[in-house]
């Protein structure tokens, strides 16, 4: 499935909209306002929550949990390099890398071993703006969730993650 992620430019917090390639909206991602560190949560349609994730504090650098009903499904951590970014992802899931370019663009999400999602970002955008492209059979609102996981660390505005 081919998603539009696409964070809202007149919103108070980390607000996203995301969409199926027709540009029928398909999630929706609300940050928290006045909290200390990112939060967010994932929901369907109906206002369900699928996902909620939360950066951990006082880190040298950037950590988040992922969590689906309540339950810690992914750690993603930063880590220290010089050039490239790179992740390291703990999860129930499988083992999952970042590939990529050094600014984080363009770059492939891989479950051992295997290429499961395609990620580009628009450069020409007035706002942080994806093009997730999700192998058939994933879990996509975790898929989205890491994507997401990913801006914040690599290019949020707010700069939390520093």
């Amino acid at each position: 499935m081919k998603y539009l992620v696409k964070q809202k430019i007149f919103a108070l917090g980390d607000n996203f909209d995301i969409t199926d390639e027709s540009g029928m909206p398909v999630f929706k991602i609300q940050g928290k306002i006045f909290s200390f560190g990112n939060k967010l949560s994932v929901y369907d349609l109906t206002g369900h929550k699928l996902v909620y994730i939360e950066q951990k504090l006082l880190r040298f650098l950037p950590e988040y949990n992922i969590y689906k009903d309540s339950y810690l499904v992914a750690k993603v951590k930063k880590q220290l390099t010089f050039l490239k970014a790179k992740f390291d992802i703990e999860s129930e899931y499988g083992n999952f890398e970042v590939e990529g370019d050094v600014w984080g663009y363009s770059f492939s999400i891989l479950r051992d071993g295997k290429v499961i999602a395609f990620v580009n970002k628009q450069l020409i955008s007035f706002s942080d703006t994806y093009s997730v492209e999700v192998c058939e059979g994933e879990k996509d609102e975790f898929i989205l969730a890491l994507v997401i996981v990913i801006d914040q660390v690599l290019h949020d505005k707010n700069q939390n993650n520093s």
